[in-house]
């Protein structure tokens, strides 16, 4: 059995119509998928305690997007970890040991203010090293443009 060039065009036709159909369907269902992907709910009914679960939430960084806080982020393992300090406030444990909690199991770099250690202190105090060697060089600077 042959297939004329005409059918050949038609049959090419309908098969990217339904392709650009599926391509659609599924686009349109990654994103119905995104928006609700981000918690919006209250976590607590208390008002304090909702304000301490976002500003908690706000200061753990989502270990698969690195520059986002597991508040703003999608991925999986942000909610898990919504969930998991949802569930240690709700045992009673302060932000110090929700804290130690996640810097022990994921390290660190899960916080976005890391706590002052020995293996931190270089993170803490560069800030002021930097600015004391930039304060040098601009005096050693503005030194030689008056002498000459």
């Amino acid at each position: 059995m042959m297939i004329s060039g005409k059918e050949t065009l038609g049959l090419l036709l309908t098969m990217r119509i339904n392709q650009n159909n599926i391509f659609l369907a599924l686009f349109l269902s990654l994103i119905m998928n995104f928006t609700h992907a981000i918690d919006s709910g209250l976590a607590f009914s208390d008002p304090k305690l909702q304000q301490r679960y976002e500003t908690l939430i706000s200061e753990i960084r989502c270990l698969v997007c690195q520059n986002q806080s597991i508040k703003s982020s999608n991925v999986f393992l942000a909610v898990d970890l919504r969930n998991e300090v949802r569930i240690m406030i709700s045992e009673g444990r302060s932000n110090k040991e929700i804290a130690n909690f996640l810097a022990d199991r994921y390290g660190e770099f899960v916080l976005y203010r890391p706590r002052f250690k020995p293996n931190t202190i270089f993170l803490w105090l560069s800030p002021f090293i930097f600015l004391m060697i930039g304060m040098f060089v601009v005096y050693k600077v503005v030194r030689k443009k008056i002498i000459t």
